[in-house]
């Protein structure tokens, strides 16, 4: 068992600090992605130039992974650091951010994580609010909500008109920058329907439909102890990343929610909103490198 404190920052708060644990697979080899982000239509693949472009207006406050320097930043480049590792070792593209009970921070974090992903290495990432009832990722963003995937499991829609992208002409020009390589799903309306949404088939079919044009996929769920809709999700991801909360979160309740997803493969535990002040002269403080 390998442990990494990885701090992870919630709007105002002091920076947190947070721990991925992982357990280490055989050895893997990743293949080289499998195909080039386009805006073309490809045989059999998804037309993505008709995936519609929103002016998002993101919270910055909300989403330090946008920032250029930082604590936060360089925070949740040290979680994308351990994500990277576990991709080393078995593949791993599609990942599903959940926790135990509502009000731990699992929205953050994918949020962030998606951003960071999707600011290295010129990657591109696809970020989907999987949590059916209480979405909250589209605001996170600044954009809209609706159709998402809730209509595309219950077959209303189409992959390409549930997905969006930021304006190109973002006035914001580093956050525009930071976004471009980013494209959403927001969480549609599931409502009593969550459950029996997300136990539908076309979730998996939608992940491999659009596998091809990702280098990464976060999936943001409900928390698994109350409702059985992230259980469902995760059947279908390649890793799960569970979020707890410092002073909040319970070690049983930790327990039973990786016991919930004993069928999938746990990466490891992100611990959220841990009061720990940098020390001076910290790595914190150099800030020279760019993405």
């Amino acid at each position: 068992m390998s442990e990494s404190r990885l701090p992870v920052e919630e709007a105002g708060t002091a920076p947190p600090t947070a721990t991925l644990e992982y357990e280490l697979p055989p050895s893997f080899v990743e293949s080289p992605r499998e195909q080039t982000f386009t805006d073309g239509l490809s045989s059999g693949g998804l037309n993505l130039s008709a995936v519609r472009r929103f002016p998002w207006t993101p919270l910055i406050d909300r989403l330090p992974s946008l920032l250029e320097r930082g604590p936060a930043i360089e925070q949740f480049r040290s979680l994308r650091s351990r994500v990277y590792e576990a991709r080393d070792i078995r593949p791993l593209k599609s990942i599903l951010v959940s926790s135990g009970l509502p009000q731990e921070g699992k929205s953050f974090v994918s949020a962030n994580l998606a951003v960071s992903l999707a600011r290295h290495k010129n990657s591109k990432v696809l970020l989907i609010d999987g949590d059916m009832r209480r979405y909250t990722l589209h605001e996170l963003l600044g954009t809209e909500s609706y159709p998402g995937l809730a209509e595309y499991l219950a077959g209303k829609v189409t992959a390409e008109q549930i997905m969006q992208r930021p304006e190109e002409n973002e006035p914001l020009s580093s956050v525009g920058h930071a976004l471009s390589n980013l494209t959403f799903i927001p969480g549609g309306n599931g409502g009593d329907k969550a459950a029996d949404l997300s136990g539908n088939p076309r979730f998996g079919e939608l992940l491999r439909q659009v596998a091809p044009y990702f280098d990464w996929i976060i999936v943001d769920s409900s928390p698994v102890i109350p409702v059985s809709d992230g259980v469902n999700l995760a059947r279908s991801c390649d890793g799960v990343l569970l979020v707890a909360r410092a002073g909040v979160t319970k070690y049983l309740v930790a327990q039973r929610a990786a016991a919930e997803l004993r069928a999938s493969h746990v990466l490891g535990f992100v611990l959220n909103a841990v009061q720990e002040n940098p020390q001076t002269g910290s790595y914190y403080g150099y800030n020279s490198n760019k993405e």
